[in-house]
């Protein structure tokens, strides 16, 4: 495997750093409360290659900037299946489960720990997390690098939209990409999994929406390829084709 270790992976963290400072495109959105320019999404170090996180229980989204990493994501991406996208009638959100269940049936990381999944998520990413008085569940304040803009969020539960949880793929576009015709198990599964899910800006997420990559991406051109990547891990795992146009996308983010 050649995959960076030690000393070289720090330095590529170091490099990723440089990239996003010099190299991120930020869009015209205007910062919410809480969050300045300073810290990029690798600045900590303790975002993770999706490509070394493969079920989703590592902290952050890091970029892949090495031709064999962007390589390595083509290959993944490549595997996605294309069909067109089905209707949207019939789909709501308790389709999926109620928000944030602790019950995914289906034995997801962090189901069933006693925590809700937004918590869970707070603390896998979060630096500086603190909890509420006599629980190590609730989270009342983190830091959070978010990947998508490359700011970086004092987060309270106070102002909580300023951080939202990211369906990377979302559930709209599940459930006209074929999970209309899962089982309610399975689709509180991937509504809960956090291979699916990212805390990031509340604004940027918003703006998303229910989009496929080939009409949204993340303002921080050097994440678009981590996302592309994540976003065919997923599609992956629960055998959810994209289309056709979110593919190729998906596969010009890394360089193909």
């Amino acid at each position: 495997m050649r995959r960076l270790r030690g000393g070289a992976a720090t330095a590529a963290a170091v490099l990723g750093t440089a990239l996003l400072l010099g190299g991120c495109e930020n869009v015209e959105l205007p910062a919410p409360d809480g969050t300045s320019g300073a810290g990029p999404a690798a600045g900590s170090g303790r975002a993770t290659s999706p490509l070394d996180n493969p079920d989703g229980t590592k902290p952050g989204l890091a970029p892949l900037t090495s031709d064999a990493d962007r390589a390595e994501a083509r290959a993944l991406i490549e595997k996605v299946a294309t069909k067109g996208r089905g209707p949207r009638t019939g789909y709501e959100r308790e389709a999926f489960g109620y928000a944030w269940m602790d019950s995914a049936p289906g034995g997801v990381p962090f189901s069933r720990n006693g925590c809700d999944t937004r918590n869970d998520l707070l603390k896998r990413d979060g630096q500086d997390v603190r909890f509420r008085s006599g629980s190590d569940c609730v989270v009342m304040s983190m830091t959070l690098d978010d990947p998508y803009t490359g700011r970086t969020i004092e987060w309270t539960k106070s102002k909580a939209t300023s951080v939202q949880i990211d369906h990377v793929m979302p559930l709209s576009y599940d459930w006209q990409m074929g999970a209309s015709r899962w089982p309610e198990g399975k689709r509180q599964d991937i509504a809960n999994d956090p291979l699916n899910l990212l805390p990031v800006d509340g604004p940027t997420n918003s703006s998303k929406g229910d989009s496929g990559p080939a009409s949204w991406l993340p303002p921080s051109k050097p994440i678009r390829c981590s996302y592309a990547v994540r976003f065919a891990q997923v599609s992956l795992k629960y055998e959810l084709p994209v289309t056709k146009a979110d593919k190729e996308m998906m596969l010009r983010q890394c360089g193909g």
